[in-house]
Order: C-alpha cells, then sequence, then structure tokens
C-alpha cells in the first residue's frame, strides 16, 4: 500500500546532494579579466534538458587600449596619468545564448565541463580624458593647473607640462556613444560540491564590431573590430 508521503514528488530537500535533480533555474554573476580589461555580468538562465540551456546576460566592461602606460606628472600630488589616452570606455553588453554540457559530473567531486555562446547589441560609452597641465598666469611669474581634454595639439602634448589626471567629472558633458555586436564563446568547468550551487572557472574569446570607429589612444588609428580574451569566475545558485 502506498502512503500519501510516498505519492508526493522530491520538491528539493536534497540539499543540492543528489545528481539526478534537474533545477529549471539559475542566476549567476560572473567577474573576469581580459586583454583588454576587465568587468563583471549577470546571466540568468533556463534549462530545457539536463545537457542544453538557453540563458540571457548583461555585462558591463571597461576597456583599455593594449598600448596604455601609467606615468607620473610633476605636481606636488604626484598623480598618475596615461600620456596620449583620448577617450576612457566603458562598454555595455546585452546578449542571448545556449550553453551545452560535454560531461556531467560522475560525483559531488568531480567536474563538469560546459561550453556556451551567445551574441547580442553592445554600446560602448567614451568620455574625453582630460588631464591637469600648468599654465603660466600673465603678469606674474606663477602658474595654474587646468583640465585639458587631450587631442592631437595643444600643451596637453607636452608631457613636461602635465601634473597627472584630472577629476573624472570632466568630459561628462561630451560623452560619445558607439553601438555595435557582440559574439562570445567560452568553456566553463563547473566544480561545487552541491548541485543547487554554481562554483566555476571560465574561459573564451569575445568578438565586438562597431560600424563606427572607437578612437582611443594617441597616433593609433581608432577601431571597429576588437577580438579579446577573457578569464573568469562564476558565482552562482540554481532552483526548481
Amino acid at each position: 500500500m502506498v502512503t500519501p508521503a510516498q505519492d508526493k514528488p522530491n520538491l528539493g530537500n536534497d540539499n543540492g546532494s543528489t545528481l539526478n535533480v534537474l533545477y529549471r533555474n539559475d542566476i549567476s554573476g560572473i567577474v573576469y579579466a581580459n586583454s583588454r580589461g576587465f568587468g563583471a555580468s549577470v546571466r540568468r538562465g533556463y534549462h530545457k534538458t539536463y545537457k542544453l540551456r538557453s540563458f540571457y546576460e548583461l555585462d558591463l566592461q571597461f576597456l583599455h587600449h593594449n598600448k596604455e602606460v601609467k606615468s607620473v606628472g610633476d605636481g606636488e600630488e604626484r598623480r598618475r596619468f596615461v600620456y596620449g589616452k583620448l577617450n576612457s570606455v566603458m562598454v555595455l553588453r546585452g546578449s542571448y545564448g545556449f550553453q551545452h554540457t560535454l560531461f556531467g559530473k560522475a560525483d559531488l567531486k568531480a567536474v563538469e565541463v560546459r561550453y556556451h555562446y551567445s551574441m547580442g547589441p553592445i554600446l560602448a560609452i567614451a568620455k574625453p580624458y582630460y588631464v591637469l597641465v600648468y599654465r603660466s598666469v600673465p603678469g606674474s611669474n606663477t602658474s595654474v593647473l587646468v583640465p585639458v581634454e587631450f587631442s592631437t595639439q595643444g600643451d596637453a602634448t607636452d608631457s613636461s607640462k602635465i601634473a597627472g589626471r584630472a577629476q573624472f567629472s570632466q568630459g561628462l558633458n561630451k560623452l560619445g556613444f558607439y553601438p555595435g555586436v557582440n559574439a562570445k564563446f567560452n568553456v566553463s568547468f563547473e566544480y561545487a560540491n552541491y548541485t543547487n550551487l554554481i562554483r566555476a572557472i571560465e574561459a573564451g574569446i569575445s568578438i565586438d564590431f562597431y560600424p563606427r570607429s572607437l578612437p582611443m589612444m594617441l597616433r593609433n588609428p581608432a577601431e571597429n573590430f576588437m577580438l579579446t580574451l577573457n578569464v573568469g569566475l562564476v558565482f552562482g545558485k540554481k532552483w526548481y
């Protein structure tokens, strides 16, 4: 005879210790570094089958140019700055993709190997880069510090006159917006000791394309196409 308790399905009281449980939902956060900067993202997933999952992702990255080198200004505060930098760039990415499981876990101490790919729109926000330069006061032997946008001409190109970077608020009224598209491919290694948790290391490649070229450094061409390699840590949870 079957008791009422035996009729009830398992609603998740296994505390993440049962491998043959399919969690339908998950959310995770990723912090990563890549060959052009660093960033963080949030990923919301929906499991279709045991080995297939779809997801949405929102990503924020601070983008750097490969030729950026920090210098120290001549001012009393010894502020650091990047000579030749035209814009500070932040990139927002939204994407939709799929994840496939290559090798599932044989036990809770094993590693699950997965790969995933996604595509979506991106928006690069470029803020002009300002430095503080010394300028003489007419009729006196003194000089004052003036915030100047780094450009192809003017005293901002004379490194001997630069005291350091200006405040971040300089240039916020001159933001430039560069829409584009992105594609990603990653491989991840999931090692959590409980099936309702997400703990993984992932690495892969990302491609950005901007129809309008993005200027970042003096004497370097503005870029339409960016290919980066990335590695990140993933933390999250799953539920029914």
